[in-house]
């Protein structure tokens, strides 16, 4: 099965990046809160708890009077939604034959009890749709509002491993208003790595996540180069802006961070731009230490949109942060 392209967006519901489950009508047989779990869905084969076979997801009881099941998330960066994946995987004969996907808007943090309350305005993003059992299913949504919770509806009950909500990262205007340096690349201030040249062994999107990277694995890492040329990935700044101060980390890499990096930017009016664009040098050539934080300051470059970072020849970065402030 061909993967959407919506799937190359930033997941908006990923527990890492502060989304909660605020709410379920149901979680007999598994918690609601394993529904935005990071790790893939996994299988305990005879495991069991005292109220039945232990699954990875969020599943409800066999419903016996009218009615559906729902679970209402906060997502951890608000924005206009893509696509989801509705994961059942491991669920063969207790999955939900529908589900649908309901979403609103909240300014500040409302408590659980007030998401639930029936004033509170749910817009349909997707209507009423047949899914699979055990397998990924691929929902594009056609939308354009900004949204900061979905609740997911399950028809009529059953159980669902994990739920991905892709889509463009809307954040607070506020953030890019203030005389504070702010992270420009930041995911959940609208960055995003839009492309790379190679991305076997980490997302180049983890660069870019929030808080120190975790493991070796949380970070971008590329294949071993045994050709000509270097690795590189193109960020798309949250905002246009000037950028001081860079950071780049390269926590967990130890034998193979890269020998030295460059870091160039661009202005640009749309990313279709990119292919034919001319590059200007905002770090000069570096080396590189491995599982250590580099910082370059007082840089004063023009405008920018876009930032590439190339690595030679090959390796692993865990965090890039590019401060400045954004311009219009």
């Amino acid at each position: 099965m061909d993967i959407p392209e919506f799937v190359a967006f930033p997941d908006l519901a990923a527990e890492r990046v502060g989304s909660a489950v605020l709410a379920a009508n149901d979680e007999f047989f598994a918690r609601k809160e394993n529904l935005i779990k990071s790790a893939h869905p996994v299988w305990k084969e005879g495991k069991y708890t005292n109220r039945g076979k232990w699954m990875d997801g969020w599943e409800t009881r066999r419903r016996r009077t009218p009615g559906h099941d729902w679970a209402i998330v906060k997502l951890g960066m608000a924005g206009v939604v893509r696509g989801v994946v509705v994961d059942t995987s491991y669920f063969t004969g207790n999955y939900p034959e529908e589900i649908s996907l309901d979403a609103c808007s909240f300014d500040g943090n409302p408590s659980a009890n007030r998401i639930q309350d029936e004033d509170v305005p749910w817009d349909p993003l997707l209507l009423q749709t047949r899914i699979k059992g055990d397998t990924q299913n691929y929902l594009p949504v056609d939308s354009k509002i900004r949204v900061t919770h979905v609740r997911l509806n399950i028809f009529p009950d059953g159980g669902v491993a994990r739920l991905r909500v892709h889509g463009d990262v809307i954040p607070d205007e506020n953030i890019f208003t203030s005389d504070k340096e702010v992270d420009l690349a930041a995911l959940d201030h609208g960055g995003r790595v839009i492309a790379s040249s190679d991305m076997h062994y980490g997302n180049p999107q983890n660069m870019i996540l929030p808080g120190r990277s975790t493991h070796m694995g949380d970070g971008w890492e590329t294949r071993r180069r045994r050709g000509p040329g270097h690795d590189w990935a193109v960020v798309k700044l949250g905002r246009r802006g000037l950028i001081h101060r860079v950071k780049l980390d390269t926590d967990h890499y130890k034998g193979n961070a890269p020998g030295s990096c460059m870091l160039e930017y661009t202005e640009l009016e749309s990313d279709t731009d990119l292919d034919n664009t001319e590059w200007t040098v905002l770090v000069p050539e570096v080396s590189l230490h491995a599982d250590a934080r580099h910082r370059w300051e007082d840089l004063s470059p023009a405008p920018a949109t876009h930032v590439r970072l190339n690595i030679y020849p090959d390796g692993g970065v865990a965090r890039l942060r590019l401060f400045g402030k954004a311009v219009s």
